[in-house]
């Protein structure tokens, strides 16, 4: 018990890492763009995710109210980037590559807070929820950057007709999803790092197998 302090640590770092990947998958503030042409986009603002983007419209509405819109992507309209499409794909990878690491972490911590020796068994598994974890950060770290470049450099977007979003932006920024996803980038390959670290005890009473 007491050579796997770190790897308590992964665990618990990894947990909140995974918890976070999992926020900035979900949240639709990635891009914020700033719009000139309010008559649709009421607030002038809207905020563009990896699943759909949304909007503050006054349109049909009664006066005094508001009323958020939202345009989800599909699979079919060639004109949304390829760091979106991406950014769908390796989040979903990453959130289950990071639930694999905490599965594999928390067997190898009952059999060390057990007191099961079982050198290779504990040892392998946390060798393998430390790999689940970085790749798992790595999953992240791909859609995060990707995305984070595209607002650095004010990319536009082809958006169909349907969704009556400009092409460009009068400027954009990095939504909370982006700082999010980078914390979560970080606390996950710390918890890879530390399970990884792992080494087995090797004492005249440890039986190994």
């Amino acid at each position: 018990v007491s050579t796997s302090h770190l790897q308590l640590a992964a665990f618990a770092l990894g947990t909140v890492g995974w918890i976070l990947c999992t926020v900035s998958m979900g949240l639709v503030e990635w891009r914020v763009w700033h719009v000139d042409n309010t008559t649709i986009i009421s607030s002038g603002i809207a905020w563009v995710g990896i699943w759909k983007v949304c909007f503050i419209s006054y349109l049909h509405v009664s006066p005094g109210y508001k009323e958020e819109f939202c345009h989800k992507f599909s699979g079919y309209d060639s004109s949304i980037p390829h760091e979106i499409y991406a950014a769908q794909g390796l989040l979903l990878i990453a959130m289950f590559m990071g639930l694999l690491g905490l599965t594999a972490t928390i067997f190898a911590l009952r059999n060390v807070y057990m007191g099961i020796t079982h050198k290779t068994l504990i040892t392998r598994f946390f060798l393998v929820g430390g790999f689940f974890y970085v790749f798992a950060g790595l999953c992240v770290l791909i859609p995060v950057s990707w995305n984070f470049y595209s607002v650095t450099h004010n990319q536009s977007i082809a958006f169909p007709p349907s969704y009556y979003m400009p092409s460009s932006p009068a400027a954009q920024e990095a939504g909370a999803a982006i700082p999010i996803g980078i914390v979560a980038v970080i606390l996950l390959l710390l918890s890879g790092t530390f399970s990884l670290s792992y080494r087995f005890p090797v004492t005249a009473n440890t039986t190994t197998k």
